[in-house]
C-alpha cells in the first residue's frame, strides 16, 4: 500500500480528514451539549477537550509516518492496518452523533436526569467500542511484532485508546 494512485491517496486523505472531524465532532458535541445544560462540569470539559488534538496527531503523525520512503513496507502495512482501525473507530463513534446532540431537545426539561441518562449512554456505549478497538489493536501489535516502527504506531495508538477511555470513565462516574 506504499504506492497508492493519486485518486487512491486523495480519497485515503479525505476519509483520514473525515474520521478525525467525525471524531472531534463527537468529543466536542458530548461536551458543549452537556456543559451547556450543567451535566458535565468544567473538568470533564477540559478532559474531554484534550482529547481532540491527541486523537488528531496521531492520526496525522501515523499518515505522515506511512508516507515517509525511509519507513520498510512491513511497518508501512502495519501503521495502515492501524489507520484502517482508527477509521473503523471513528466511523462507529460517528453513530453516536445523533444521540448526542438530540440533547438541545432536552435541556428544555429543566432536569438533569434525562439528559444525563442520554449522555450516560452514549459515554458507555463509546466505551463499548473503544473496548473492542483496544482488543483489535493488540492483535495487530503482536501481528507486527518484527516491525518495530509499525509496532510502536500501533502501542502509541493502544495509549490514545486507554487515555480516552480513562477520561470517558472518569466522566461516566460522575454522571
Amino acid at each position: 500500500m506504499r504506492t497508492l494512485s493519486g485518486k487512491a491517496r486523495r480519497l485515503f486523505a479525505a476519509h483520514t480528514r473525515q474520521a478525525v472531524l467525525a471524531t472531534s465532532v463527537v468529543l466536542g458535541l458530548l461536551w458543549s451539549s452537556g456543559s451547556r445544560a450543567g451535566v458535565l462540569s468544567e473538568n470533564d470539559f477540559k478532559q474531554a477537550e484534550s482529547l481532540k488534538p491527541l486523537f488528531a496527531n496521531l492520526m496525522t503523525d501515523l499518515v505522515e509516518t506511512a508516507k515517509r520512503p525511509d519507513v520498510p513496507n512491513g511497518d508501512v502495512v502495519c501503521i495502515n492496518s492501524t489507520i484502517r482501525e482508527l477509521l473503523q473507530i471513528s466511523d462507529e463513534l460517528a453513530s453516536y452523533e445523533y444521540l448526542i446532540t438530540m440533547e438541545k431537545d432536552l435541556t428544555d426539561v429543566g432536569d438533569d436526569n434525562p439528559l444525563r441518562g442520554v449522555v450516560k449512554f452514549a459515554v458507555e456505549k463509546t466505551n463499548v467500542i473503544l473496548t473492542s478497538e483496544r482488543k483489535r489493536l493488540v492483535q495487530l501489535s503482536e501481528q507486527c511484532v518484527k516491525n518495530p516502527v509499525g509496532v510502536a504506531k500501533v502501542q502509541e495508538a493502544v495509549r490514545v485508546i486507554d487515555t480516552t477511555a480513562g477520561i470517558l470513565n472518569s466522566i461516566r462516574e460522575r454522571l
